[in-house]
């Protein structure tokens, strides 16, 4: 990481529509923004690349990972800022109607770092009709994915996985003091639980939270919440999205804070393995 343990960091807030090569085109004005206020990481949002909740339409449209321009394109806006560059996801066909939901983080190099899969899929009837079945389309992924940065670790997730707390813990609890959370969550689930589930978190595992996030009314139909977060390992928020319109959100991190954090409250250490005892009356 830059510095090591002190750098800024960026959010890049989007409302993706169906074209990929325009989508491209909206994110890296966004990145070159963040790069130019000073961020030395910057994440996007889940499926930067695409939003297209019509499966027919949308396997016509992607790709396999190599033949992705996109990725090049992310790969040098990282080398060309001199930026870490986490695209949140991109829809990657991996088969002829099974694409993962994978996630990218590129090196101030352009080198590919590492790569993660959305390991949850958004499977959820909501109470106002609305309806996705995301396994119906999405491979999850084999495995959590932790990037060791000298001081600085990461954690991968995408979207749903926060309401899954233990993947995170386990990726705390192998050393990560940065989560990263990029999302295209419905505005209502947003409404109701964004904030709260990201900001548990944040506290209960001690780390900076990093949350990227799709916003508005989309091509496809859909609309996302938006309010792009950075919250520091107390719970406080560094840095939040006003709303659902494309921007760039940005905050200072201090790695040193994720420790101090875990010295006041050490529960990553303290924590039980237990057997429920169930007990019929």
């Amino acid at each position: 990481m830059p510095n090591l343990t002190k750098f800024r960091a960026a959010c890049v807030q989007m409302r993706s529509g169906i074209d990929r090569a325009q989508n491209t085109k909206d994110a890296l004005s966004l990145i070159a923004e963040a790069a130019k206020d000073g961020a030395e990481f910057v994440a996007t949002p889940e499926m930067t690349n695409v939003v297209d909740r019509n499966p027919r339409r949308m396997f016509e449209n992607i790709a396999a990972e190599d033949d992705m321009p996109e990725i090049a394109a992310f790969s040098a806006a990282a080398e060309a800022n001199k930026i870490w560059l986490l695209a949140g996801s991109f829809a990657v066909k991996v088969a002829d109607k099974r694409a993962a939901n994978r996630a990218f983080l590129f090196g101030p190099d352009g080198r590919i770092v590492a790569k993660y899969d959305k390991l949850h899929m958004f499977d959820v009837d909501l109470p106002n009709g609305e309806s996705w079945k995301e396994s119906a389309v999405y491979q999850p992924g084999p495995h959590p994915v932790l990037v060791d940065a000298d001081e600085a670790k990461i954690g991968l997730s995408i979207c749903y996985d926060v309401r899954f707390p233990r993947l995170y813990r386990t990726l705390a609890q192998s050393g990560a003091t940065i989560l990263c959370v990029p999302a295209a969550f419905t505005k209502q689930t947003g409404e109701a639980h964004w904030k709260t589930l990201l900001t548990a978190r944040a506290i209960e595992n001690g780390a900076f939270v990093i949350a990227p996030a799709q916003g508005g009314k989309h091509e496809d139909g859909r609309e996302t919440y938006g309010h792009s977060l950075i919250i520091d390992p107390w719970g406080k928020v560094l840095a939040e999205a006003p709303g659902d319109e494309p921007c760039v959100i940005s905050a200072d991190i201090d790695l040193d804070r994720a420790f101090e954090a875990r010295q006041r409250i050490p529960n990553l250490s303290l924590e039980q393995t237990f057997d429920v005892n169930i007990v019929k009356p």
